[in-house]
């Protein structure tokens, strides 16, 4: 049987072609690929954010550890310690307070004569509800070259609370303040996390233990 050249021109270019339908669909292929792939790579990127995040607000806490640490460490048995409760906004919040030379507890190794550093909770600003963590500084009156004022030095933003409690070894127990004289064994720090709903403690020995 005979064909004519334009009949197989047409078969040839049928046979080598796409229909509209399976351009589409390839198309369509395509792009929920690209979704799939995007939305992969988003989700890992956000892990990742959150991740570093909270591998920083972790590091924090750790410098806030080894700080108070080195801090206390260094007082002697007999240096001023106290801690209490006090009240901001009608809600009581801890605070603890102690005498120091220049060294951890004011950041500085040059600060002149003796200072009162307290570990509290402090507003962000006067009306803002966030409250931040970190040293109140003031110079002692008996101090030559102290400072008059109080300075505030943030340690750690946003958090939610802050509980301290104190190892008595006379009465074997947990005490929630302390009264002063000598200082207490252990020192217990817990704070509630803005970005966690399980608070960060830690226990810091006030003597240097052999290991």
């Amino acid at each position: 049987m005979f064909i004519g050249p334009d009949k197989s021109r047409l078969n040839i270019r049928n046979s080598i072609g796409f229909t509209l339908l399976e351009i589409m669909l390839a198309v369509a292929i395509l792009g929920m690929m690209s979704l799939a792939i995007f939305r992969f790579v988003q989700s890992n990127m956000i892990a990742m954010y959150l991740s570093s995040n909270t591998a920083a607000a972790d590091a924090q806490y750790g410098g806030l550890r080894d700080l108070l640490t080195a801090e206390w460490q260094r007082l002697s048995i007999n240096s001023k310690m106290l801690g209490e409760p006090f009240k901001m906004n009608d809600r009581e919040r801890d605070e603890i307070r102690w005498s120091s030379r220049a060294g951890p507890g004011l950041l500085t190794r040059y600060a002149p004569g003796e200072f009162t550093v307290v570990l509290r909770l402090q507003p962000e600003n006067e009306k803002g509800s966030q409250l931040d963590l970190g040293f109140l500084r003031k110079g002692q009156k008996d101090s030559d070259r102290g400072e008059a004022r109080d300075t505030w030095v943030p340690l750690i933003k946003n958090v939610n609370s802050l509980q301290i409690s104190y190892f008595d070894p006379r009465a074997n127990d947990w005490l929630p303040r302390w009264p002063g004289g000598q200082l207490p064994t252990l020192v217990k720090i817990s704070v509630g996390r803005a970005d966690s709903t399980v608070p960060w403690e830690t226990v810091i020995p006030l003597r240097r233990t052999p290991y």
